[in-house]
């Protein structure tokens, strides 16, 4: 089979991790005798040093014409002054919005070889595996107005946590459709005792679970449910939540794995349903100060390849194929800087990729 695969490696350390994604997904290509076309293009910094431009119309062309596409990291410390009018991240806005990504997940699980990696208590991560469902168009980060200004007082600006039915109602159906292939439960994430657009959440996710008799719905404002995290992570299976939330809780949530440099997500266009077009990434960031070190952990990168495969081209066997090898790389005991414990062999970035693509072919 054939598919055509956008690849954005934006800045920092993002083409470093997605140069050892793209040799795992070539080492797929190899075993199960599929071709996988890679269309480079520019995102973030990089793209504003070239053109002037977080994303240029060619390369968002670019993605709209792929199956797929896989984006590394943006930003970092060149591109940070407040005052400037061009952002790297507004390029990821814009991949986001103009793609219809409206669903991003975001898996969260603890495997057991790591479990002593995280400041917690391994009682407290051990068997932890959740996923978040995060509206990813929405909210905060795209509601209007948004906008600084100055008045005879001093300085002000404002920005918009605005969303309509319809963007609630489709969000909320990719969480209990994604409940209904794991433990049937449905945790709704809102700040319903003080937001209005929380309250309209609440409301349409009680209406919907009508059409969900299978799935036992809870709801849960954004603080308790910060708290959980730490306090009984395990308990916690998929939860749906707005975006501004989404991106906060999933930070929080990453350290429960250790290191976001373990923990891939997918940015979806519609319910994961057969092949569903998407964006796939690491949760982490450029981490400028990792760049060009051979360090970075690429196994969120090469994890986000293994949701590609399973969401927007329906190969489960080779998403399969990736997450074993994965697996077995941990368990012979090799590890990058940010998850390296006693009596582990440490890898770079080059050498942790090596290792997994071998194990696939």
């Amino acid at each position: 089979m054939e598919f055509d695969v956008a690849v954005l490696p934006g800045d920092g350390i993002g083409p470093e991790v997605v140069a050892e994604a793209t040799k795992v997904l070539q080492a797929v290509a190899e075993r199960f005798r599929h071709k996988f076309l890679l269309h480079q293009g520019l995102v973030g910094g990089c793209a504003i040093d070239v053109s002037g431009i977080a994303l240029s119309q060619e390369t968002l062309d670019m993605c709209k014409q792929c199956d797929a596409v896989l984006l590394g990291a943006v930003g970092g410390p060149k591109w940070d002054d407040p005052q400037t009018k061009v952002h790297p991240e507004d390029g990821l806005l814009a991949l986001r919005k103009e793609l219809g990504l409206f669903a991003n997940l975001r898996p969260v699980k603890v495997l057991p070889m790591l479990v002593n990696s995280t400041s917690l208590r391994p009682e407290i991560v051990e068997g932890v595996d959740l996923l978040f469902v995060r509206e990813l168009t929405g909210g905060l980060y795209f509601g209007q107005p948004k906008k600084q200004w100055r008045t005879s007082e001093g300085r002000q600006a404002v920005d918009t946590m605005a969303y309509s039915e319809a963007e609630i109602k489709r969000i909320l159906r990719v969480g209990f459709e994604l409940a209904r292939t794991r433990s049937k439960k449905l945790i709704s994430v809102d700040k319903a005792n003080i937001l209005q657009s929380s309250r309209l959440w609440r409301q349409i996710a009680i209406e919907i679970s009508v059409d969900y008799p299978d799935i036992e719905l809870q709801h849960m404002l954004v603080d308790a449910c910060a708290m959980r995290l730490i306090q009984r992570p395990a308990d916690l299976d998929v939860l749906v939540t707005e975006n501004t939330f989404g991106d906060i809780l999933t930070d929080e949530a990453s350290m429960l794995a250790g290191s976001m440099g373990m923990l891939p997500s997918a940015s979806l266009a519609g319910i994961p349903k057969g092949k569903t077009f998407g964006m796939y990434e690491p949760i982490h960031g450029s981490v400028p100060s990792r760049a060009g070190q051979n360090l970075a952990n690429p196994i969120a990168t090469i994890s986000s390849v293994a949701m590609m495969l399973r969401y927007s081209f329906e190969l489960e066997t080779e998403a399969q194929a990736i997450e074993n090898a994965v697996l077995a790389t941990l368990e012979q005991g090799y590890r990058t800087y940010d998850i390296m414990s006693e009596g582990k062999t440490k890898v770079g970035t080059k050498e942790m990729g090596d290792l997994i693509a071998q194990r696939i072919k």
